[in-house]
């Protein structure tokens, strides 16, 4: 990677176990639960993997390898647009680590070497901490939030 780059750290704990946690990153029917996306892939190391929108018309808006799998602790994929596959300077590496935690699971997602400034940059930052609320919500109340949702008009405004 060339440039500056950026990282972003989101750590949360869900009421879950690490297997279900593991689970729900990487079943495309349990992903597209809370992420509006099915995630793709066999999940073996050198392995691709596709964040698809539309699993019928097989419309993949990311993808990626499998660097490290290590269920349902550790898994390691590389990240990028579909349109630049072939350019190595505009792919991101994003590491799950799911630990057990005093009866909860504490997931941390590390998503480096983002390109700074760049538009994926600035969908990470704003992507990650919804769709991983949404994974929280669904596994600790069984459903998954609008990870489509945008502030309401009077955000912000005082009561």
């Amino acid at each position: 990677m060339t440039g500056d780059t950026k990282s972003f750290v989101y750590v949360t704990y869900i009421a879950s176990t690490p297997e279900k946690v593991f689970e729900a990153i990487t079943r495309p029917d349990v992903a597209r639960r809370y992420w509006a996306h099915e995630n793709v892939s066999d999940w073996r190391p050198g392995s691709r993997w596709e964040h698809v929108r539309n699993s019928a018309a097989r419309e993949v808006d990311i993808a990626g390898k499998v660097i490290e799998s290590e269920p349902p602790r550790r898994l390691v994929i590389s990240w990028f647009d579909p349109s630049a596959s072939e350019d190595p300077a505009q792919h991101s590496r994003v590491t799950f680590e799911v630990v057990p935690y005093d009866g909860m699971v504490r997931l941390t997602v590390m998503h480096d070497d983002l390109q700074a400034g760049s538009r994926m940059e600035a969908g990470i930052t704003r992507g990650w901490p919804i769709v991983l609320s949404s994974l929280k919500s669904l596994l600790e109340r069984g459903e998954g939030l609008n990870v489509y949702a945008k502030p309401s008009e009077d955000a912000g405004r005082a009561a």
